[in-house]
């Protein structure tokens, strides 16, 4: 069974910078793209940042553009996403998601949120 597990989140000020980890297990990481979304409480899902298979092509919400980078370890099966200049609008837990099927390469549609982890909880505040 696909596994995601995500740690790192933290409460820092603003400005300050995180990084994010989620290991991966029960499928072969390098076959799929990757995505993290978010979401705050009582808020909508937003996807934040994708990544293809082999970490050639990323993309980012115009949300997060220039303050995140995702970026992958396939051999270590993990996937990462470095925040920095967080903003108290980035608060939000962090989830690591599967995109639906290998054809995929983490665009804002591709991604599996049945597939998430329990998430890591990110909090911005002075």
């Amino acid at each position: 069974a696909v596994q995601l597990v995500e740690s790192g989140g933290g409460s820092v000020q603003p400005g300050g910078s995180l990084r994010l980890s989620c290991s991966a297990s029960g499928f072969i990481l390098s076959s799929y793209g990757m995505s993290w979304v978010r979401q705050a409480p009582g808020e909508e899902l937003e996807w934040v940042a994708g990544i293809s298979r082999l970490g050639r092509t990323t993309h980012y919400a115009d949300s997060v553009k220039g303050r995140f980078t995702i970026s992958r370890d396939n051999p270590k099966k993990t996937l990462y996403l470095q925040l920095t200049n967080l903003k108290t609008e980035d608060t939000a837990m962090y989830y690591c998601t599967r995109d639906r099927d290998t054809l995929q390469t983490g665009t804002k549609d591709d991604f599996d949120w049945a597939t998430r982890g329990q998430g890591t909880q990110v909090t911005v505040s002075a």
